[in-house]
Order: C-alpha cells, then sequence, then structure tokens
C-alpha cells in the first residue's frame, strides 16, 4: 500500500539536519512575549518534525535534545541572570548551572523524538509511503504529553508550553474548553499540516482545508462566553513598589518598606480592593500584628477597602513558615503558598547544599507548602482565587478555586529574572489562566509586569517596569464555570493518549491489509 513503510528522506541525519533542529528550538521562544510572533510556533515545530523523519530513534533522541537546548537555553537564559545577579554565583558558575538546567529540560525533547520514532518504527516495513500518520496523529498527540509530563514530574516546569504563545491568537479559543494543553496540541497538529504541505505540494488543497478548518472553527469557538458578570465593576489599586531584589529582605529595609507601601495605599483608599505584591512584608506577621497589622485593619475598614498584602507567615506551635498572602479589611485570613520553586522557596537536599555556595543560602528559602485546598478569601463582598508567583504556571491548581472564585489574583516577585524574557513569559502565563477560567486576573508585582487582565486573558493595562508605580482600574468579577474549569487536563491527557494509541492501530491494521 502507498501509505506504509519508511517516510521520504527530508532533511537526513546529518550535521545538517541537527544544525536545522538547533536553530529551529532557538527561534522558538520568539514566539511568546514580549515578541509575540505566533506564527512561529507553528514552524518551528514543523522544522523538528520533518528532522525527525528517516532517523533512528537514537538519531531522533540527539535531534530532539539539540531542539530542545535552542528552544531552553534562549527561552529560560533569565536563569542565568537568577543565579548570577542574586543568587551570588560567579558567571561560571553560573553559567555551568544554567546549562545544567537547560540540558536537563531538553531531554523532554530528547525523549519525546526517540519514543515518537521509536513508535513508529514498529509498523514500517519498508516502503517508500507518506508519514502522514506521524506528522498528524503522533508527533502532535505525544508533544502535548510530554508537555504535560514537563508540567508536573519533579515539581513540574510548565514554562514554554506551545499553546501560551498563542494566547491572543485564533487558537487561543480552545483554552477555556480544553486548557493551555488543547492550545498547545492544535499549534502542533498545525505544525503537522504545514510538513505534510511542504512534503507533499501536490495536495496542497487537502492540507489547506484541514488548516483553515481548524484555524477558522477554533476562532469561531473562541468567540463564546462561558462566563457571566456577577455584581457591580470593583475599583482595584495594584501597587508596585519596585524594591531592588539586594536591599528587600535586609532589617534596616523593613520600615522603609512599610512606608512605601502604606503611603502608596493611602493614596487609593477610594478604591474597593488594594493588592501588594508577593512579600511585600518583610517580616512575619506575629512580630508586626499589633504595631502595624491591626491599625492597618482599622485605616481599611474606615475606608471601606480590602488589601491582599504578601508576607511571610509563621506556625509559632511547629515553626514552619509559610509564603502568604493576608486579607485585611473585611476579614483577617490568609492564603498559604502550596506550589513551592525549588531554590526559590526551598532547597532541594538541604542539608547537603545549604553552605556549599550563596545561591543555596538565600533568604526565605526554607518555607513549608500550604495544603492544596484551602478555603477562599473574600474581598470587597467577592471571593478571590489566589496564586502566589510561579503557582499560576499550573492551570490544574488555578482552577481548584474555580468557579467559586469571581476573581483571580497574582502576586508575584519578579525582579529575579531582571531586565529579561522571564517577567514578560511570566505575564501571559498568568494571562493564559485568565482565559482558561473565564475569570479577570489581577496581578501585583514588586519590580513588574504589574498588570490587569481580562476574563479572555487580554492584558488591559500595565504599570512600567522598575518604578515605583500604582495601576488602577475597573474589574468586573465574574460567575460560571468554562469546561476547562469542569474537567481539567484529564480529557485532553486522554484524547492525546488514544491518538496515540490510534496511530498505531491504523498503521498495524494496514500494514497487515498491505
Amino acid at each position: 500500500m502507498a501509505l506504509i513503510g519508511s517516510p521520504p528522506g527530508v532533511l537526513g541525519a546529518g550535521r545538517a539536519g541537527d544544525l536545522a533542529a538547533l536553530l529551529a528550538g532557538a527561534l522558538l521562544p520568539f514566539a511568546f512575549a514580549p515578541y509575540h510572533l505566533y506564527p512561529l510556533a507553528i514552524l518551528s515545530p514543523t522544522i523538528l518534525f520533518m528532522a525527525w523523519l528517516s532517523l533512528t530513534p537514537a538519531q531522533a533522541f540527539w535531534r530532539g535534545w539539540l531542539y530542545g537546548l535552542g528552544m531552553f537555553g534562549v527561552g529560560v537564559s533569565w536563569i542565568f541572570v537568577s543565579i548570577n545577579r542574586y543568587g551570588a554565583a560567579s558567571i561560571p558558575l553560573a553559567l555551568a548551572l544554567t546549562f545544567l538546567f537547560i540540558t536537563v529540560m531538553a531531554l523532554y525533547v530528547g525523549l519525546l523524538g526517540y519514543v515518537a520514532v521509536r513508535i513508529s518504527r514498529w509498523w514500517r516495513d519498508g516502503g517508500a509511503g507518506f508519514p502522514w500518520m506521524d506528522l498528524l496523529l503522533l508527533y502532535p498527540a505525544l508533544w502535548v504529553l510530554f508537555e504535560w509530563w514537563r508540567g508536573w514530574f519533579l515539581s513540574g516546569f510548565p514554562w514554554l508550553n506551545l499553546g501560551t504563545s498563542q494566547l491572543g491568537a485564533p487558537l487561543d479559543g480552545l483554552a477555556p474548553i480544553a486548557g493551555v494543553y488543547g492550545v498547545s496540541w492544535a499549534a502542533a497538529f498545525s505544525a503537522g499540516l504545514s510538513a505534510s504541505l511542504l512534503l507533499r505540494p501536490r495536495r496542497w488543497a487537502r492540507w489547506m482545508a484541514l488548516f483553515v478548518a481548524l484555524w477558522a472553527g477554533v476562532w469561531l469557538l473562541g468567540k463564546a462566553e462561558w462566563t457571566r458578570p456577577a455584581g457591580k465593576p470593583l475599583k482595584v489599586a495594584l501597587l508596585q513598589g519596585n524594591v531592588p531584589q539586594e536591599i528587600k529582605w535586609l532589617p534596616e529595609q523593613l520600615r522603609p518598606n512599610l512606608e512605601l507601601y502604606t503611603g502608596l495605599t493611602a493614596r487609593n483608599w477610594d478604591a474597593d480592593l488594594i493588592i501588594w505584591p508577593e512579600t511585600a512584608i518583610t517580616a512575619f506577621y506575629h512580630q508586626l500584628k499589633e504595631g502595624f497589622i491591626e491599625p492597618l485593619h482599622s485605616m481599611a475598614r474606615r475606608h471601606r477597602a480590602d488589601i491582599l498584602a504578601g508576607l511571610p507567615l509563621l506556625d509559632e506551635k511547629n515553626g514552619h513558615y509559610y509564603n502568604a498572602v493576608m486579607s485585611i479589611g473585611t476579614q483577617e485570613a490568609f492564603y498559604r503558598k502550596h506550589h513551592l520553586v525549588p531554590f526559590g522557596d526551598f532547597v532541594p537536599f538541604e542539608e547537603q547544599l545549604r553552605g556549599l555556595i550563596a545561591f543555596f543560602d538565600l533568604p526565605m528559602s526554607s518555607f513549608s507548602p500550604g495544603p492544596a485546598v484551602q478555603p477562599l478569601l473574600e474581598v470587597a463582598g467577592h471571593p478571590v482565587g489566589i496564586s502566589i508567583c510561579y503557582e499560576d504556571a499550573f492551570g490544574a491548581e488555578v482552577i481548584r478555586t474555580l468557579p467559586e472564585a469571581e476573581l483571580l489574583v497574582n502576586v508575584s516577585n519578579d525582579a529575579w529574572w531582571g531586565d529579561s524574557f522571564g517577567p514578560h513569559q511570566h505575564l501571559q502565563i498568568a494571562a493564559m489562566r485568565a482565559r482558561e477560567g473565564g475569570r479577570p486576573l489581577l496581578r501585583s508585582t514588586n519590580t513588574g509586569i504589574t498588570a490587569l487582565v481580562d476574563h479572555r486573558g487580554r492584558i488591559v493595562s500595565t504599570a512600567p517596569q522598575f518604578q515605583v508605580a500604582t495601576l488602577r482600574g475597573e474589574v468586573q468579577p465574574r460567575q460560571g464555570a468554562t469546561p476547562y474549569v469542569r474537567w481539567g487536563n484529564l480529557p485532553v491527557v486522554l484524547l492525546m493518549a488514544g491518538m496515540v494509541a490510534g496511530a498505531i492501530f491504523l498503521r498495524r491494521n494496514a500494514a497487515s491489509m498491505g
């Protein structure tokens, strides 16, 4: 049969194909913020998919690893800034640690290539058929499954998910239905279609028809409103203190920090909700309760405003402390960060690593995780779903607060990443959570990017980075549940696994008939 057999040679197994894979991976991060060149998220995996054809599994692993090296080497280069500038590591050591992290992350793409080609070779019989099942079923489905795996294994690193790059593009219409992984599949499938078009241009009408049907269909789905307004719009003020990371935790900086944020708050008492960034208060709650927090409670009640403020919270019974957000005004309650950042919130293998180099001795880096499910804080008459910093990268965790929460709030301290890709990418990730959940997102950060995001993931306004600023605006709380809020990631994962199984079944069945 014409469809059975080895795929046509494309880039071969030589250095040209390896270089193409490396450059294609380096190209992918420009599909994301701050560049937003979202078509590159189709072009880049198109090159990779074509580069995998006609290879052995070992060769596909190598080429996938090179792609990952380019992808993460460019896309998460901000890790070097964190380690060198704020972790007090020398340039050689920071380069070594950054390269180690990048090479480990690149293994995911390498393993993806190995598995994809290994499965594909199960059904090869030495012919020269066109590999449409590889390009349209196997590769896109495996891409999503490996993204999902990377998003939870060993704490997870769901950065540079293909679907995130499509926020604001036609394919983001799948986000409220299938989450970011559903959007990733649509982008990867589009890449498979593009590869098919390049390999079989004589059948361009078939491939273009599928391409247009996918993009037009998802764009129309994106017009749907899955949630509805709840009550009146709220006046909000998001504070950005721009306290340099180098001095933030110094004991002598505590009073200036408190004066800074209380001064900004005093100019915004007309707001219904005022939000301070992650650990804006750099002392434990119990240390400031009587002299600072209780008077702030009284002022907030007098002005009929609520405050959400980041601070560390100590459990004096067991000595554990938490990265927390406290509500001030209507109620006094806390959200404790659950998903901690390795080497940021805590140090793995602490006994072995503490004291080894300065990077492992960062201040306030022994936090304990809060419960996975916690009571929602209520501010300005509305329940809110709170995430702290990196937690907003995990869609399945953010939707735990939905549909009860009528607003999403993220507080962060992206000062660790300096003036790099990192803060822009992080804001785009946070905005994807708003699109998935059908809720507006309020984001207050120490040095930027502080932002107001609407319920469709559109960034309404931002504060300038690296400046003391207050971002004011109105936000409309919303009720209801998107399909993604109801179902989470499980349907997409099962569908992708089904596609892989279906590709195997169809190909083997075709081979037996041939």
